[in-house]
C-alpha cells in the first residue's frame, strides 16, 4: 500500500518499546531453525498488543482495563502439511523451540493426512517486500491521553443525559486498541506495522410509563480507525448525536409493536453494515466456501461454481472488499503472511465476482494471488482468511436519505443495529435494529418498536430497489467479528449508502 511518508517517518510513529525488541534477532533464530528442520516455508510473527476499556454508570466511572500482551507465533510448512507454536518468551532459544514444536505439529498433521489421502498445502506466489513499514493515521494516541480525561468524556456526557426526563439509566463505554507487530518469512519479506482503533458507545435506558417496559437505545458512532482526535470530535458529531438520544427514547418508550406483514424498507447505512457482514462479507470467505470452517462458523452458498454466474443481487449493485479503506478497522499495509493489501470487488453489478482469500485457499481455489486477507488476533493465535472492509457501493448520483424516504408509500425506515440470526450457509437471515420509523406517503409519521425483518440473501439483494448517493454513506463496524476454533477476534467496517428494499417480511420480535 503506498504510504507519502518515507519510512524513517513512519517508523518514528511505531511503539517504541516494540521497536527496542530484538525483533530480527527473534526471526533469524525461528528461520534459522526452520531452515534446519527442513521446512518448505515460515514464518514469524511478534506482535504486541494493548487494549484499554472505560466503564461509567449512571454518571459515576465504575471500571477499567489496560493490558498489553505481547508474544511470538511461529508458522512451517513441513513435509506438505502446516504447523504452528506460540510462546511469550521472547528469547532466542524459547522462539527456537517454538519452531521445534511447530514442526512436531506438523509431522503429526502429515501422519493424518497421509491416512486420510489429503493433498499437501500449496501457497500462492507472492512478491517480496523487504523491510516494508506502515502506520495507520492516528493524531493522538489515546493511550497517551490522561485516564482522567477518559473518564470525563465518559461522565460529563453521562450526567448531561440524566438531566432528560426520559432517561432512567446510561452506560458509557470506551474501548480502545493499539496493535503493533512484525513479520518475517523465510522468502525475505519483512514487515512493520501499527494501527489504532477507537469506540466509545452510549446506551440509554427509559421506561414506558404505561406498561413499565424498558427500552434502549444506543449511539451510532460508529467503530473506527482513528485515534482519541475522534473522541474530540474528528469524523463524528459526538455532541449532536448524544443531544438527539433523550428524544429518540422519548419516542421509543411510547411507540406501538410493529404490526407483522411485508413492507418496504429504508436501510440506513449503520443497520445494513450487519447485513452486509453476514450476508456478503462471511460469504465471500473462500476457507468458508473450501468447508474449512464447517464445523463452526459455518460454510457458504456462494460456490465456486457459481462465481461469474450467480446473479447476487440487482444490477448496479457492486460490493467491493478493501483492506486500504482510510480508517477502516480492517485497514492495514500487509497482511499476517506479508501480501500487500488492495481493494477488489465481490460482486459486480449485481453477479459475484471475488472471493477473499489467503495464500493457501488462493493456491487451492487456482487463484494466482492471494488477496490478501490472513490475520491473527495476536501472536498466540494462528493465521486465518479474515474478513476485509466490505461496503456496498453509492449510486454516484443518487438521492438524499429525505428522498428515499420520499419513494415510499408504506414502510420503515429501520436505524441501528441490534440482534441478528442467519443459517450456516449464509441464506436465511434475520436481523433487528435499534430505531424504526413508520413511513407513510414518503413521510415519517413515528417510532415502531420489535421490528425485525427476514429474508433470504440472494432474494433480499435482488429486491433492492434503490441506493442512496454518496451524502447517505456511512463506514460503519465493529472489534469483535468472531471466527476460528479456538475462536479470534477481528475489527472489521463495512460502508454503505441508504438503500431500499421493496415487498420484505418482517416480523414483531414482541407481542
Amino acid at each position: 500500500m503506498p504510504n507519502p511518508e518515507s519510512t524513517k517517518d513512519v517508523r518514528r510513529r511505531l511503539d517504541p518499546a516494540f521497536l527496542a525488541l530484538p525483533l530480527h534477532r527473534l526471526a533469524d533464530a525461528a528461520l534459522s531453525r526452520a531452515r534446519r528442520h527442513g521446512a518448505g516455508h515460515a514464518d514469524v510473527r511478534i506482535t504486541r498488543t494493548r487494549r484499554g476499556g472505560w466503564l461509567a454508570r449512571d454518571g459515576d466511572l465504575v471500571a477499567t482495563v489496560d493490558g498489553t500482551a505481547t508474544g511470538c507465533g511461529v508458522r512451517v510448512e513441513h513435509r506438505g502439511c502446516r504447523g504452528f507454536a506460540a510462546t511469550t518468551d521472547l528469547r532466542p532459544a524459547a522462539v527456537a523451540a517454538a519452531v521445534d514444536q511447530a514442526v512436531a505439529m506438523a509431522r503429526l498433521a502429515a501422519g493424518i493426512n497421509g491416512t486420510a489421502g489429503a493433498a499437501p498445502v500449496r501457497l500462492s506466489e507472492e512478491p517480496v517486500h523487504r523491510e516494508a513499514v506502515w502506520c495507520a493515521p492516528c493524531e493522538i494516541d489515546p493511550f497517551a491521553v490522561p485516564d482522567a480525561e477518559k473518564a470525563e468524556f465518559l461522565t460529563a456526557a453521562s450526567r448531561g443525559l440524566l438531566g432528560h426526563a426520559a432517561v432512567r439509566h446510561v452506560e458509557a463505554r470506551l474501548r480502545v486498541v493499539r496493535e503493533t507487530r512484525f513479520y518475517a518469512d523465510s522468502r525475505d519479506t519483512t514487515t512493520t506495522q501499527q494501527r489504532v482503533r477507537l469506540h466509545p458507545v452510549f446506551t440509554v435506558t427509559g421506561t414506558d410509563a404505561a406498561t413499565g417496559r424498558a427500552r434502549t437505545v444506543r449511539t451510532r458512532g460508529p467503530a473506527t480507525g482513528r485515534g482519541w482526535e475522534y473522541a474530540l470530535g474528528a469524523g463524528w458529531d459526538w455532541v449532536d448525536e448524544l443531544a438527539q438520544l433523550p428524544e429518540e427514547l422519548a419516542e421509543k418508550t411510547r411507540a406501538p409493536v410493529v404490526r407483522p406483514g411485508r413492507y418496504d424498507l429504508v436501510l440506513d447505512p449503520s443497520n445494513l453494515a450487519l447485513t452486509i457482514h453476514e450476508t456478503i462479507g462471511h460469504a465471500t470467505e473462500l476457507d468458508r466456501v473450501l468447508g474449512y470452517e464447517a464445523a463452526y462458523a459455518g460454510t457458504s452458498f456462494a460456490t465456486l461454481d457459481r462465481l461469474g454466474r450467480l446473479r447476487y443481487g440487482v444490477p448496479g449493485m457492486h460490493v467491493s472488499a478493501d483492506r486500504t479503506t482510510p480508517h477502516g478497522l480492517a485497514t492495514i499495509g500487509y497482511d499476517d503472511e506479508g501480501v500487500e493489501t488492495q481493494s477488489w470487488p465481490l460482486v459486480e453489478d449485481g453477479v459475484l465476482a471475488g472471493y477473499q482469500t489467503d495464500r493457501e485457499t488462493a493456491a487451492q481455489a487456482g487463484f494466482p494471488r492471494s488477496t490478501g486477507c490472513s490475520y491473527a488476533e495476536d501472536a498466540r493465535h494462528v493465521q486465518l482468511p479474515r474478513m476485509a472492509n466490505v461496503s456496498l457501493h453509492p449510486d454516484p448520483a443518487g438521492p438524499s436519505l429525505a428522498e428515499l424516504i420520499a419513494g415510499v408509500e408504506h414502510g420503515i425506515h429501520v436505524v441501528g443495529d441490534g440482534s441478528w440470526s442467519i443459517d450456516p450457509r449464509r441464506h436465511g437471515f434475520q436481523f433487528t435494529g435499534q430505531l424504526f420509523h413508520r413511513i407513510e406517503h414518503g413521510r415519517l409519521v413515528g417510532q415502531l418498536n420489535d421490528v425485525a425483518y427476514r429474508g433470504d440473501t440472494v432474494r433480499f439483494w435482488n429486491s433492492l430497489a434503490r441506493l442512496g448517493g454518496p451524502a447517505t454513506y456511512l463506514l460503519c463496524g465493529a472489534f469483535n467479528c468472531g471466527k476460528g476454533q479456538p475462536v479470534q477476534a477481528a475489527p472489521v467496517s463495512h460502508g454503505s449508502p441508504a438503500a431500499v428494499f421493496r415487498d420484505i417480511h418482517v416480523t414483531a420480535t414482541a407481542g
